[in-house]
């Protein structure tokens, strides 16, 4: 049956015809995801003859079947204006049991703290889905939603979390989400006015079952336990991408340090976890980290502020089990083959880089993990499977971001100290940082550290003087090439270099540069220009 045909027997027939007119459709296209264009227009028509049905008081089951033609149709970015509208949000929203604001029959709401049959909650489900597909496919429909004050229907359920069924939370918690990443001008209203981000910490403290034993301190969970279910772990990462969205700016209002030392407790929680698949683990081990870079780097200190047995005296008592968990989430993001590193490596090399320049104890940890002292220097510093050989390859990645950020995390690491960095980069890989911090001529960078000083190796003692510094390692004593030449070949070969040069220096092929006394590159000429004059010096 085409689709003329069931929009324009659907305002006519009973309740059962719509169903069974619908369900072709629905049995037809449920896997469809592109649509011909062709039939845009029948399309849409569809569209309104659903919601014209939808208008009148059909029972539950004629409802779902109604929503979920239009979920598949939602699909389609093309035809959404019908459901686009003021009154096409308020009949979804009413049917997803959202109090969005409104007037008239049409915002008709189901409580959610009633028992709610199985058929309602299919209702609720499918009106759910269907406004997460409109609200991300049509701006318009993104724009309504704010007039109509959607935000704060969703709000209102989160309150209910403790009876949420696994399907109306989630769904619930996508759509915030999309809302929030949409639309910036509402994260404000969802922070300060609708307590947003203190309603989503209860939901993970609820789904994550933490149970506090101490200020910002959980129960430690127990390793015999069972795996996380999956339904759970869905559920957290929507509600810590919807945290991550009204996180991302200068929050100010209710949420103060406390708070936010609070959502860290909790994401530490969460890094213990392990859920029913690995790769489930590692993605919401992800959006904790994600989470993890938004808070104020002086709440991180709760990662580490838990007892531990034995007392780990050389990092002040502090329990590093958190930090350790980090460490292998990023080697494991390092070792994917053919992975995104600026989306899966950065955000963890950020927050490892934030807790080392600001907390010793973290810092410290993650130096004797990842640049222990330096035993065997015969190879490039690059080459190798140690954390060390790795995160000096992605010095010199492609991707500009990549490489910053790997290189600003080893450098924290020496404190910065540009002398501590060459020995464990050498001076090739490290100076991609060096030229952009100005720091070509040595030096330290900004941040005050403590003045505990590391310790070399006596095998490294013993080699220092054999490191080539550009390379970072021993090379093998090389042939002289000029050691057989006459002095006039010697003299004929260096002054075809000096024309070589200056033909490409001439043709801007190469510009020579030059260190000024600030440690930043210039222009060969304006470096010799900035040299101090030796004015004890005697002229001939």
């Amino acid at each position: 049956m085409d689709l003329n045909t069931i929009s324009s027997q659907l305002e006519t027939v009973d309740e059962e015809d719509v169903e069974k007119l619908l369900r072709q459709f629905i049995g037809e296209n449920s896997h469809t995801f592109t649509f011909d264009p062709k039939e845009e227009s029948l399309r849409i028509k569809l569209c309104q003859s659903v919601l014209s049905v939808l208008r009148r008081q059909v029972k539950p089951s004629c409802q779902q079947t109604c929503l979920e033609t239009l979920r598949i149709l939602s699909r389609d970015k093309r035809v959404l204006a019908p459901v686009a509208t003021r009154e096409g949000m308020l009949i979804l929203g009413g049917m997803a049991s959202l109090k969005a604001g409104g007037d008239g029959d049409d915002n008709r709401d189901i409580s959610r703290e009633d028992t709610l049959s199985e058929e309602e909650e299919r209702v609720v489900v499918e009106a759910l889905k269907c406004l997460c597909n409109v609200v991300y496919n049509s701006p318009a429909a993104q724009q309504v939603s704010v007039d109509v004050q959607l935000v704060d229907g969703l709000c209102a359920t989160l309150r209910t979390a403790r009876t949420w069924h696994h399907e109306v939370g989630l769904f619930t918690l996508r759509l915030l989400f999309l809302v929030s990443a949409l639309r910036p001008d509402v994260r404000g209203v969802l922070r300060r006015e609708l307590h947003a981000v203190t309603l989503l910490t209860e939901v993970l403290e609820h789904t994550l079952d933490v149970s506090w034993v101490g200020p910002y301190e959980s129960a430690r969970p127990d390793p015999q336990a069972l795996p996380m279910p999956a339904e759970d772990n869905e559920r957290t990462m929507e509600a810590l991408k919807a945290l991550f969205n009204l996180t991302l700016s200068d929050t100010g209002g209710e949420e103060d340090e406390h708070h936010f030392r609070l959502i860290a407790a909790i994401l530490r929680h969460l890094l213990m976890l392990k859920t029913e698949t690995e790769e489930k683990t590692e993605e919401a081990h992800s959006h904790a980290i994600n989470l993890l870079n938004n808070l104020p780097v002086s709440c991180l200190d709760v990662l580490i502020d838990v007892p531990v047995q034995g007392g780990l005296e050389i990092y002040g008592g502090k329990n590093m089990d958190a930090v350790q968990m980090l460490i292998d989430f990023m080697e494991k993001r390092m070792d994917k083959q053919g992975s995104n590193y600026k989306e899966g490596l950065t955000p963890v090399l950020s927050l490892l880089t934030e807790g080392s320049r600001h907390h010793r104890e973290i810092r410290r940890y993650i130096k004797a993990q990842v640049l222990p002292p330096l035993k065997d220097v015969k190879n490039r510093p690059e080459i190798g499977t140690t954390t060390r050989n790795k995160l000096v390859r992605l010095m010199t990645h492609v991707d500009m971001g990549v490489k910053q950020t790997a290189a600003e995390f080893l450098f924290v690491l020496c404190k910065e100290s540009v002398d501590n960095l060459l020995k464990y980069t050498g001076y090739g890989n490290a100076a991609g940082l060096l030229v952009a911090r100005g720091l070509l001529a040595g030096g330290r960078g900004e941040t005050q550290y403590s003045e505990d000083e590391d310790s070399d190796t006596e095998e490294y003692k013993s080699a220092k003087p054999f490191i080539n510094p550009i390379t970072g390692h021993v090379e093998e004593p090389m042939p002289n090439p000029i050691e057989e030449m006459t002095e006039e070949q010697k003299e004929y070969e260096a002054q075809k270099l000096v024309n070589m040069f200056d033909k490409l220096s001439r043709q801007n092929v190469i510009r020579p540069m030059g260190v000024r006394p600030d440690g930043t590159l210039a222009p060969l000429e304006e470096t010799l220009c900035d040299q101090p004059e030796d004015s004890g010096s005697d002229s001939d």
